[in-house]
């Protein structure tokens, strides 16, 4: 699993990086996002990892599976190293080793248990949950740069925590039938699509390692939360020190990752750009040196 979403992080990274940039929330972006291969199989990957998480949540608690992922951020960046020739500070190379610590140290305390079943209160949390991030993620689709990466991959990962409780209590039905006629298993295709734009819109606003750092870390906290406090989550006894132990460290290094992470790619200036800079370079070189010149406003139209 840690593999499968490292992998899938990078290559939709990399169709990003390739699609003309979205100033919006709009499932537009998507469809373009499709037309690259890469990102059809770093989709694939993703999905490779989403069915290993699946089955992992029928015994494992919520706050392990979820650190666990956020590990393959680690595998994205040294891909990005291997493959891209990223630069990683050194910064960012000690907060990679701090978050495989919390991570075995999450190992160390989970307790295998099969899951509680949420009810109908929590079936309608979760419905209110993806409203209420539809609707900040299409103001937050207006930021750019650091800003934008950070706030859209956050919201991206509390709407891939939703589904990883949705999938928690469905990892444990006894056969297929339940799939179709469980509410659950809608909740979890739609917060995963909402997570999905939300991933790609903060990919496309600069730095990867920031947006999925900071959808790691806000991914994380509300899943395990709701695991320990309706699902049944356990914990070795004597070992809770090691859960607080494992998630200071997990969210820590995320959350600094996201502060200390600089953008690997930049969109390519467009063709009406190029043409307004050269324009501007002429203009610029004909105008006597030494002189300004104010922009004329256009007068109001009545």
């Amino acid at each position: 699993m840690i593999a499968a979403y490292g992998v899938a992080n990078l290559l939709q990274s990399v169709a990003a990086a390739r699609t003309d940039l979205h100033h919006g929330f709009h499932p537009m972006l998507l469809l373009r996002l499709g037309r690259h291969k890469s990102y059809l199989v770093g989709v694939a990957c993703q999905f490779g990892g989403f069915a290993l998480a699946f089955f992992a949540r029928r015994d494992l608690p919520l706050f392990l599976v979820q650190s666990a992922m956020a590990a393959g951020l680690g595998v994205t960046a040294l891909l990005g190293v291997l493959i891209l020739k990223w630069r990683l500070p050194r910064t960012e190379l000690a907060l990679l080793v701090l978050l495989a610590f919390g991570l075995a140290a999450l190992v160390l305390a989970a307790k295998p248990a099969p899951s509680r079943q949420l009810g109908t209160a929590g079936v309608a949390g979760l419905v209110a949950a993806l409203g209420v991030i539809a609707v900040i993620g299409f103001f937050a689709g207006r930021l750019h740069g650091a800003p934008g990466s950070v706030a859209l991959g956050a919201l991206s990962g509390v709407a891939f925590g939703a589904a990883a409780v949705a999938s928690r209590p469905l990892a444990s039905a006894d056969n297929l039938g339940q799939f179709f006629t469980d509410p659950l298993s809608y909740l979890l295709i739609a917060h995963s699509l909402v997570g999905q734009l939300l991933l790609g819109l903060a990919m496309q606003r600069g730095s990867t390692t920031a947006a999925v750092a900071a959808m790691d870390a806000a991914g994380a906290v509300p899943a395990a939360l709701v695991g320990l406090l309706f699902l049944g989550d356990g914990v070795w006894p004597g070992k809770e020190w090691l859960v607080a132990a494992g998630f200071v460290l997990t969210l820590g290094s995320v959350i600094g990752l996201s502060f200390y992470a600089e953008p690997q790619h930049h969109h390519p200036i467009t063709r009406e750009a190029k043409t307004l800079v050269l324009s501007g370079s002429r203009e610029s070189a004909r105008r006597p040196a030494g002189r300004s010149v104010v922009p004329q406003t256009p007068p109001a139209r009545r």
